[in-house]
């Protein structure tokens, strides 16, 4: 039997009315062009890694921060992000935090050493972490209606695929043509296009019930995630018995464990342990963890693959992920239709399992290997199952979500998909480190000890998405869904 769409994802809003706001899919425009400025921060300084080690001077170890400085503080910021929307307002914690990511673009632009790009991150991190879960709160008042809120929320995850692949195409267009600054300073004119229009546009929404913010539970979220992701990056280069690994993973375990214990004790938690209780949000949010940790995986592995072993150049190498924005924009816009047809859990299962076998399709590259035949068909794949998770998972994410509680529903569903890509991309790149480095330990030559490590790497991720798939529909079997 299918499942039924869930009446808390679409049902929960009224029909439409004559006070919805005129300007809602204006304002939908200016916080999405805001959203996919983010999102072009995720992937856009891959293919400029090269450049900026050459011109800054970054050792190896060094050039990773470049993508976890940003990373970390995004996905450990999140929650607090998401309750401070909700006290502080949302519509001036989106206009802080836009004004904080241009300056910090702006510096990361200027940049001279490797200690001033990494801090110019960090703070771009930090306001992300404000700004994401402001503007999908804003987007989930301005759009009550049932059918208005599934369309913006299609819009609003297909965003994700278009701007992780546009920012890859874009950060190879702006190596070759200009510099890798320009991975920067190409967000300054924009945050300040959408600063003036959103300025305007959109109007103030706050909860108005009485908080304070639960300091104690954000530093342990905060720490707790950020540590347990250094851990994992640092298996990469070192051992599990080394300090590096071990004791940041540990730590960051136990603060983890730690939160959960004190947000079920606290008066007033970041996180209400009634809000962690809905079966439908917390399987939205899994999927669209595992979701992330795939598309991690791909888009830090197969720009390596192209540049290091098939000597693809870096605007050649942007190029080559140009189908799946377009492919996943589209698959986005017709996905609410899948949804309605099938149901949450059915079209959420069915997108892992297209995942999985995009990434299967790569289990026979080699250095050799033919961009047309075996990359091309996965990359296409990729983003038809990709658009199916992401838009059902954001349904289930804020399903059930009041004024109220909006910027926290927000703040999990960007906290499951920044923390998934980074915790996800660690662990699971680091199994096809340590493959390749015993494959050269035994002889292999360099390049297919390098490719059969990304192998090995896209299979885990396939089983990883396919258990996913599996746990997805188990959740269907749940009382609250009969």
């Amino acid at each position: 039997m299918h499942t039924r769409l869930s009446r808390a994802a679409l049902n929960h809003a009224p029909s439409p009315r004559d006070d919805l706001d005129p300007r809602r899919w204006r304002s939908l425009a200016v916080v999405a062009v805001a959203q996919l400025m983010l999102l072009l921060d995720m992937t856009v300084v891959n293919v400029a890694l090269t450049p900026i080690q050459r011109d800054l001077h970054f050792t190896a170890s060094g050039l990773a921060w470049v993508v976890d400085g940003y990373a970390l503080p995004f996905g450990g910021l999140l929650l607090l992000g998401g309750r401070v929307a909700d006290i502080a307002g949302r519509k001036r914690a989106f206009l802080i935090g836009l004004t904080l990511f241009a300056l910090s673009s702006a510096v990361g632009g200027f940049a001279s050493t490797p200690a001033m790009l990494i801090s110019a991150r960090v703070v771009q991190g930090i306001a992300g972490a404000l700004m994401a879960p402001a503007a999908l709160a804003l987007v989930t008042i301005l759009f009550t209606e049932r059918r208005e809120r599934a369309t913006a929320l299609s819009v609003w995850s297909g965003l994700r695929g278009a701007g992780v692949t546009l920012g890859v195409v874009l950060s190879g267009g702006l190596v070759a043509l200009l510099s890798w600054r320009w991975v920067f300073f190409i967000n300054v004119p924009i945050a300040i296009a959408v600063l003036i229009l959103a300025s305007g546009l959109i109007s103030e929404s706050r909860s108005v019930e009485h908080r304070r913010l639960d300091a104690l539970g954000a530093l342990l979220i905060t720490g707790g995630l950020s540590l347990s992701a250094l851990g994992l990056l640092e298996k990469a280069d070192h051992a599990w018995s080394e300090p590096w690994t071990w004791l940041p993973l540990s730590v960051g375990v136990l603060l983890t464990l730690v939160f959960v214990q004190v947000e079920a004790r606290t008066e007033q938690p970041l996180v209400p342990p009634s809000f962690l209780r809905s079966p439908e949000r917390a399987v939205g949010n899994l999927a669209l963890a595992v979701f992330s940790a795939a598309l991690a995986v791909l888009f830090f592995s197969m720009p390596l693959y192209l540049q290091q072993v098939l000597r693809y150049s870096p605007l050649l190498t942007g190029l080559a992920f140009l189908p799946v924005g377009p492919i996943f924009a589209l698959m986005a816009a017709w996905s609410p239709r899948v949804v309605r047809r099938l149901g949450l859990h059915i079209t959420m299962a069915a997108g892992l399992v297209i995942v999985a076998t995009a990434l299967l399709l790569l289990a026979g590259l080699h250095p050799s290997g033919s961009y047309a035949l075996m990359v091309l068909p996965s990359l296409l794949f990729f983003p038809l199952g990709g658009a199916m998770v992401v838009v059902a998972g954001t349904i289930a994410s804020v399903s059930g979500t009041t004024e109220e509680n909006a910027g926290l529903a927000s703040g999990v569903n960007n906290v499951a998909q920044q923390m998934g890509m980074a915790l996800g991309l660690a662990a699971l790149v680091s199994v096809g480190v340590s493959r390749s480095q015993a494959l050269a330990g035994q002889g292999v030559a360099a390049a297919q000890a390098t490719t059969g490590g990304f192998v090995l790497g896209f299979i885990v991720t396939a089983v990883v998405a396919v258990a996913m798939a599996l746990l997805v529909l188990g959740a269907a079997r749940h009382p609250a869904y009969r």
